[in-house]
């Protein structure tokens, strides 16, 4: 089992640098199977959207791409599919993988009122502190 950082992961979904996308396509290719830690989905959204200012439907798209996969496995990938759902609601990724790790606390207390009025919407158990 291998696991690769967050910027193999950007080569091989935006084809940007095709020398790069081309070896990380090789390495993903021979592995065997591929370990991806949540942190690293989580860096790789905030980099699809703030670096390249992707649209939340490409990086739904570019993760989809990633964990569908048959050599990926993804820690926690309950909570993440989780996080990914309430992500396509509309939730923030960071905030929606925050919440989805709790497992099942009573509720997640946040300053972040966009949290909570979009955390509510979903019913998901978050207040305002």
């Amino acid at each position: 089992m291998i696991a690769v950082d967050t910027n193999v992961w950007v080569r091989y979904v935006t084809n940007d640098d095709p020398v790069q996308a081309k070896r990380a396509v090789k390495l993903l290719s021979a592995a065997d199977s591929v370990y991806v830690p949540k942190t690293v989905l989580l860096e790789l959204e905030w980099v699809l959207r703030a670096a390249y200012e992707l649209p939340r439907a490409a990086i739904l798209n570019a993760m989809s791409q990633i964990l569908g996969l048959p050599v990926v496995s993804v820690e926690q990938s309950v909570q993440v599919a989780q996080a990914l759902d309430w992500y396509r609601d509309g939730l923030d990724f960071a905030d929606a993988l925050h919440v989805a790790g709790c497992g099942t606390v009573e509720s997640f207390h946040s300053f972040d009122i966009d949290l909570v009025r979009k955390g509510k919407k979903a019913g998901l158990p978050v207040s305002a502190v």
